[in-house]
């Protein structure tokens, strides 16, 4: 049962899933229509697409450049087939460098996106998934290099509304040890939560980290409640599903999580603006 008024809705269901991939992503083979389908299977009531624009990706195996004009066309025709079913966003995950600023920016001015991620894959130029940044690093200095990217990042570009999987480090590394503790790095991630507020931004609950075997969503709880004692309020949940099958997955978990660090609202977005929904 959904309740709505004009201001907050109040759900007991899992609501929207903020963070999905399609084929239109070169690191993904599902076809945004079978997400769509998927999540309304699911009963979702809104998703959110936020398929790859990562300008000068290291790894030439995975471009991440889409053609916006086609892409539109296609997410405007499942938009209105599937209009009485689900409510589709326009969304987009950036792939943030400071050098490809520029370019950034002239693709979010061109189309009209309801939803801006903004995520650090790549740092001081060196690909995070396929292991190049870690190279010759110890954990405490890879970790710790990978944050003063963030804080950078966080501090000289505001065109987006969350920014994703914050802890995403910890994803990757050839440690025997990849746990991330808040406590290491207490004084940066908390100046990158700070810098996020201030600037009227939030981030996600992405719970992929549950797939990848790490036992836990990035984030981190210890993050999500330093967020919330610091004054944040946006934040979207978010599977990361790069497949059909894991729309949504271990939203469970995310809902665990946010009543844990003590929200009780999540954020939807249209014509990048925030609203909230009672959970």
């Amino acid at each position: 049962m959904v309740v709505i008024n004009k201001k907050k809705e109040v759900i007991d269901m899992f609501y929207a899933d903020y963070h999905v991939h399609s084929s239109f992503s070169s690191d993904s083979n599902e076809e945004m229509e079978n997400q769509i389908k998927a999540a309304i299977s699911l009963g979702l009531k809104q998703m959110a697409f936020t398929d790859h624009i990562d300008y000068e990706y290291p790894d030439i195996a995975f471009p991440f450049m889409i053609d916006y004009n086609h892409y539109v066309k296609v997410f405007d025709t499942l938009k209105e087939k599937y209009k009485n079913q689900i409510d589709l966003v326009l969304g987009v995950e950036i792939g943030f460098q400071p050098h490809v600023v520029n370019q950034i920016e002239e693709a979010l001015s061109q189309y009209p996106f309801d939803f801006v991620i903004c995520s650090t894959h790549v740092c001081d130029r060196l690909d995070l998934y396929n292991g190049d940044f870690f190279k010759n690093k110890d954990k405490k200095n890879a970790y710790l290099r990978y944050f003063e990217c963030v804080l950078y990042n966080v501090k000289n570009f505001i065109n987006y509304d969350v920014y994703g999987h914050i802890d995403y480090i910890n994803r990757y590394g050839n440690y025997n040890d990849r746990v991330l503790s808040y406590e290491d790095y207490q004084d940066i991630i908390d100046s990158i939560l700070k810098t996020i507020i201030e600037s009227g931004k939030g981030i996600e609950i992405n719970t992929s980290g549950f797939r990848y075997g790490l036992g836990y969503a990035n984030p981190k709880l210890e993050i999500l409640k330093r967020y919330k004692e610091l004054g944040g309020n946006i934040i979207t949940i978010g599977s990361d599903a790069h497949a059909s099958k894991d729309i949504a997955s271990y939203f469970d978990e995310a809902y665990k999580l946010l009543d844990a660090a003590g929200f009780s609202e999540i954020t939807l977005f249209k014509n990048r603006k925030p609203h909230f929904i009672k959970i």
